[in-house]
């Protein structure tokens, strides 16, 4: 689709991009009552290339090149971001917590979801320097926000992609039925994950967030399908298929947690949302690509788990295209390959857009528009991605490690970190006034919910850590695995 072009001037560029990451006024707007000054520079932040005239008419068309994303493939870009094979993760959520539970928590969850989106848009448009989570963090917390939300942010997305290439690994086995070590497929696809993640722009990102949406549609509407037509050919039909409406008996809360967590974590798209914002050409128009994506993932997510559930039953497995039988499952598999490459280089470009752009925030290098900006990018690209593949092979209890970083910080990134910044930054006025009362209570709402997944993801979590390495239900680093049955952390997220 046409996407309009800004047409910015070099002095206004510079004047603009020279003073990134040090937090300013907004036009019409107030100071946040933590915002602190400009941080000494750090890294190579230092250079003053940009006061040349030459290399100043190149960051000007830098700039403007990272200053093409429309709100339509902004929603797209979300969407890649979140949804993954994780979806089909959901049927077996349903299975553990009963189908109204699932549906009406994937329902609330996803609007409260959108809501936090909305605080997250309103920060990013009354702070237009914010560039990522770590800027946020430095709005609240001066430097050691900024600090500590980076590396949360870096840390939680260096393990996502660490588990895109698992999920890789684990579908190109299932393809060629477990004849090749997987090791060596998770480094195929980290390598799949490497070169995807190349393009440093989200406008051509989403280029490839068109396949990834086509192929996670295509990949679920095979499976429910499937499996539609597995239950209906039953003995006893559609009828025949155990489901329940409520909870299953003798439930314990580290299991329910756990099957929650997979449906909280499943609206994770807020964690990369001020760095697509950043590249926009009219802001304003965040809240249309919120409201596409957030119906859009609520609709994929409450039929994937309601159907594929009401069709397969209590036999479900985590992904449930396992459940639709071997010849069905490499297809869905095969359709599916975009789903867990674009999808996790997604994850790889908006860690990277923060470090690079720390690194290199007053050189003609941030805009990777030459040869060197280019060699530095992809050089990042490339120890990023190796850094997440030795994480994800070496670490025996990976899936439950990511599991824990998502509750640790998904959790906040999410929910109740939007919930204390509309209180700290946007609120103006008694946060009970007639105005302010309905965003205010939402908040309260969105805090509630972050600060229990912090709590209780983070309990269920170390539980199951326990348990598995207590039983030895782990695998030694870099071995050859049989295909396991893909659940909470390797689905993607």
């Amino acid at each position: 689709m046409a996407e309009q072009t800004p047409d910015a001037s070099a002095a206004a560029s510079i004047k603009d991009h020279a003073q990134e990451n040090s937090p300013k006024q907004g036009a019409g707007s107030q100071q946040g009552p933590l915002l602190a000054q400009q941080d000494p520079e750090v890294g190579f932040e230092g250079s003053d290339e940009l006061t040349n005239d030459q290399m100043k008419q190149l960051a000007a068309s830098g700039n403007a090149h990272f200053h093409r994303l429309g709100w339509k493939r902004l929603a797209v870009v979300t969407i890649v971001e979140a949804v993954a094979l994780g979806a089909l993760s959901l049927p077996k959520a349903y299975d553990t917590l009963g189908m109204f539970p699932g549906v009406f928590l994937t329902i609330m969850l996803g609007l409260i979801s959108i809501f936090t989106s909305y605080i997250v848009g309103q920060v990013k448009l009354k702070y237009p320097e914010t560039a990522s989570y770590a800027d946020a963090g430095r709005l609240l917390l001066g430097r050691f926000g900024y600090e500590l939300f980076g590396a949360a942010m870096v840390l939680e997305l260096v393990m996502v992609v660490g588990s895109h290439a698992l999920t890789g690994s684990i579908a190109l086995g299932d393809l060629n039925n477990g004849h090749v070590c997987s090791v060596a497929f998770s480094a195929i696809s980290a390598i799949i994950l490497l070169v995807l993640a190349i393009p440093p722009s989200f406008t051509e990102v989403a280029i490839l967030g068109y396949v990834d949406f086509v192929s996670i549609i295509a990949a679920i509407g095979i499976t429910i399908i499937a499996s539609g037509i597995q239950a209906g050919k039953g003995e006893h039909g559609l009828k025949g298929v155990d489901w329940r409406t409520m909870p299953k008996e003798g439930l314990g809360f580290a299991e329910a947690f756990v099957a929650v967590s997979n449906i909280i974590f499943a609206f994770s798209f807020a964690i990369g949302q001020f760095s697509f914002m950043d590249e926009m050409h009219t802001p304003t128009d965040y809240m249309k690509s919120i409201w596409a994506s957030g119906f859009i993932q609520i609709c994929i997510y409450t039929l994937t788990g309601a159907l594929c559930y009401a069709f397969i039953g209590s036999n479900v497995l985590a992904p449930a295209l396992l459940s639709a039988g071997p010849t069905i499952s490499k297809v869905a598999f095969g359709v599916a390959l975009p789903v867990i490459f674009i999808s996790g280089s997604i994850n790889s470009t908006v860690a990277l857009r923060y470090i690079h752009g720390r690194i290199w925030k007053k050189s003609i290098v941030r805009y990777v528009n030459t040869p060197r900006g280019w060699f530095w990018w992809i050089s990042l690209v490339t120890v990023f991605t190796i850094i997440a593949w030795v994480i994800a092979e070496a670490i025996p209890i990976f899936s439950d490690l990511l599991s824990l970083a998502s509750a640790l910080f998904v959790s906040g990134f999410s929910f109740w970190i939007p919930a204390v910044m509309w209180f700290y930054l946007l609120c103006e006025g008694p946060w009970f006034s007639k105005k302010n009362l309905m965003i205010s209570l939402g908040s309260i709402l969105a805090f509630i919910v972050g600060i229990v997944t912090l709590g209780a993801g983070t309990y269920a979590t170390i539980k199951d850590i326990i348990d598995q390495t207590t039983h030895g239900d782990t695998h030694r680093p870099f071995t050859c695995r049989p295909l396991p049955s893909v659940g909470k952390g390797s689905a993607g997220h």
